[in-house]
């Protein structure tokens, strides 16, 4: 077995298709590392949200219904802390906090974008398709492969499942 591996970025120029275990002096994976900043579901609905210009903690949180005020609360300060979103106090009576994106934030615009084309070309149809009754929509299952039945002996020899 070999020794430990670390993610390493590509050579600059190098294919996208290439792993990013090549040591180029930089130690880190860009895709890698982009993912651990963006990599959950919320945290990009939110920088997606913010494309739209700055908005107020309880405008991001009405644009989602499924989204609870703890969640958006401690994944603001997540983006802020990686420098992704900046809150900003309008010194207002009373105050209200307004959330916008850092230059940062805006680069990832057309990784949004396209995560949203994506979305909308290949996942929407299989939905749509599934709710009319037609090829049900795939899920990648939990665990791999059939799980064994177990059939429990009894006293008076019947088996149950």
């Amino acid at each position: 077995m070999d020794g430990p591996r670390t993610a390493k970025t590509p050579a600059p120029g190098a294919r996208a298709s290439e792993p990013c275990d090549r040591d180029d002096g930089r130690g880190i994976c860009p895709v890698l590392a982009a993912v651990g900043v963006i990599g959950t579901e919320w945290r990009l609905a939110i920088v997606h949200r913010l494309l739209d210009g700055p908005q107020r903690f309880s405008e991001i949180l009405r644009a989602n219904p499924r989204l609870n005020a703890k969640t958006l609360s401690a994944t603001l300060k997540f983006l802020e802390g990686q420098g992704v979103v900046q809150r900003t106090v309008v010194s207002t009576r009373p105050f209200s906090v307004v959330y916008s994106l850092t230059e940062m934030g805006l680069g990832l615009a057309p990784a949004a974008r396209e995560l949203r084309a994506w979305g909308e070309r290949w996942l929407l149809p299989r939905r749509q398709a599934a709710l009319r009754g037609g090829t049900p929509a795939r899920r990648a299952p939990v665990i791999q492969g059939e799980l064994p039945t177990v059939v429990l002996a009894e006293a008076d020899g019947r088996g149950r499942r």
